[in-house]
């Protein structure tokens, strides 16, 4: 039987170069891949063009496609983007901020969109763990170190009494935090006048790693921002293709997983980052041998957050379960 011609989509990420580089290949499909400088180019390309039968996709960017009725994608279970979010709250030293409960009536900066990727998971947790209420704060939406444009490709839902604005053109959301005139900073991408040290700014939670893994240990979580997704029309009527490519993406991490493993015979001495397999040790104690995985079984929990604190934070109409939005052939992998 030919092999089906398949358009895939993903940045450039190690859990996913063994699929780009060929050393692993999807039975039954000759796939064509693509990415991008940033990884929203394929959002929006998939979004405003289909242009892909296969597409990484930002959670809340994804859940976002159902404003007007069923999505025309479905999820699979692969994760090839997921972070610890804790360590994404930057606050000005000039705002006195120094707890959680302190954010309350503040002027929040956020990334991109109000409820990006790596926004939502940090409300939420605040909200679970400290009280946290986005609408008791001003938000203004742009760039952290480039000015950014609005991302027009999705809706921009929120509840009725969240302040929302986009910044004004070519502003800079790090400079105005590192100015103190903005109060607070949730962000997927780390500030300038963070990475250079500047006295002005800090993490919220300055133990951040410390908090992130007593978060993993207490909840099993290990939040997760981006998803890939198909077509609903390939889902509906390819799911044998639809399960190779579900496999194709678990044996390309599991070989990245199995190199980094391997590595740490050598002291991974490839890599030029001292003390990685000390890290990598402390790691697969935490998180268990496969630190990074697939699969609904071990996702589920950290899945149904995302889809609470999408719903509690005004940006979905309908409470979505899992069933409602990932491939229903794959609910028990």
């Amino acid at each position: 039987m030919t092999d089906r011609t398949l358009d895939i989509a993903f940045w450039n990420y190690d859990r996913t170069r063994a699929l780009s580089d060929g050393r692993i290949k999807i039975d039954g499909v000759t796939a064509r891949f693509h990415t991008a400088r940033i990884v929203p180019q394929i959002f929006e390309a998939m979004i405003r063009h289909r242009a892909y039968d296969v597409s990484e996709l930002g959670l809340t960017y994804f859940l976002r496609t159902f404003a007007d009725g069923p999505s025309p994608f479905l999820a699979i279970p692969v994760f090839p983007n997921r972070a610890f979010r804790h360590s994404a709250i930057y606050v000005s030293e000039a705002s006195g901020i120094r707890h959680p409960q302190d954010l309350v009536n503040r002027t929040i900066g956020e990334l991109a969109l109000y409820g990006h990727d790596a926004g939502v998971m940090p409300k939420g947790i605040l909200s679970d763990e400290f009280g946290f209420k986005p609408e008791r704060n001003r938000w203004i939406v742009g760039g952290i170190d480039f000015p950014m444009d609005p991302i027009d490709f999705v809706p921009h839902p929120h509840p009725a009494g969240v302040e929302v604005t986009m910044a004004p053109k070519g502003t800079d959301l790090g400079v105005l935090l590192e100015a103190g005139e903005i109060d607070a900073l949730i962000s997927a991408d780390v500030p300038h006048c963070v990475l250079s040290g500047s006295t002005k700014v800090r993490r919220l939670f300055p133990d951040h790693e410390a908090v992130e893994r007593d978060y993993y240990r207490r909840t099993g979580i290990f939040p997760i921002m981006h998803t890939v997704v198909v077509t609903r029309e390939l889902a509906e009527r390819e799911p044998d293709l639809v399960r190779a490519v579900y496999n194709g993406f678990c044996e390309a991490k599991s070989a990245e997983v199995a190199g980094l493993t391997h590595a740490m015979t050598f002291n991974t001495m490839a890599t030029m980052v001292p003390w990685l397999t000390d890290l990598l040790a402390r790691d697969r104690e935490l998180l268990g041998d496969d630190w990074w995985p697939y699969g609904m079984a071990r996702n589920r929990a950290a899945i149904d957050a995302v889809l609470r604190y999408h719903h509690e934070q005004g940006l979905t109409e309908q409470r979505f379960r899992i069933e409602d939005v990932f491939v229903p052939y794959l609910l028990d992998a």
